[in-house]
């Protein structure tokens, strides 16, 4: 990407940018064997593509409807642009066996306090802690906040705070947010 003039971002470098103005550009976002081109211009996108089809195997796949779990629906004729997770939401309340459970219509308030006091203290609170798949749930969740759903930032932040340590109130705390997404992954 450096030898096509384009600059790594230091922010994700996953992603790189290349100016011809102020106001034009072409970005590239790489994340393993995906690859995402963005701009302004299609003839230099497609110059793009065809110098970096000669040194690497390439497949065009057209216009892109799903990059990293994120399913992308366009509205050219009115500008907008949505992203939507809710299969990999889906996947995910699947994988914590939380599908068809009762719904919630706002994620955890503030109201819920979570503490260092929460944490296990004893060994057999230690031990039924290490079944609870804790640190994955929170993951999966903090994947979907940071792509589609900064609506759950806050609890997420939370539940966070606890991954070396958690107890029941913490799981169930992360449950509470699974079934909001469950209610809410069409959004």
């Amino acid at each position: 990407m450096l030898e096509h003039g384009f600059q790594r971002l230091e922010a994700n470098h996953c992603v790189y940018i290349k100016r011809y103005d102020q106001r034009k550009y072409i970005i590239l976002l790489l994340y393993v064997d995906d690859m995402l081109i963005v701009g302004h211009n299609k003839n230099k996108i497609n110059r793009l593509k065809k110098g970096l089809g000669s040194k690497f195997a390439m497949k065009e796949l057209g216009p892109t409807q799903q990059i990293l779990s994120m399913r992308i629906m366009r509205d050219k004729k009115n500008k907008r642009l949505w992203l939507s997770q809710e299969k990999y939401i889906k996947k995910v309340l699947d994988r914590f066996n939380m599908k068809d459970v009762k719904l919630v219509g706002t994620p955890p308030a503030t109201h819920f306090k979570l503490s260092i006091e929460l944490c296990p203290s004893n060994d057999k609170e230690k031990e039924e802690k290490s079944k609870i798949p804790y640190a994955s749930a929170v993951g999966s969740l903090m994947y979907a906040m940071v792509c589609t759903r900064p609506n759950i930032a806050y609890s997420v932040g939370v539940v966070s705070r606890f991954l070396a340590n958690p107890r029941k109130q913490h799981w169930q705390i992360v449950k509470w947010i699974l079934r909001y997404l469950e209610g809410t992954s069409h959004y």
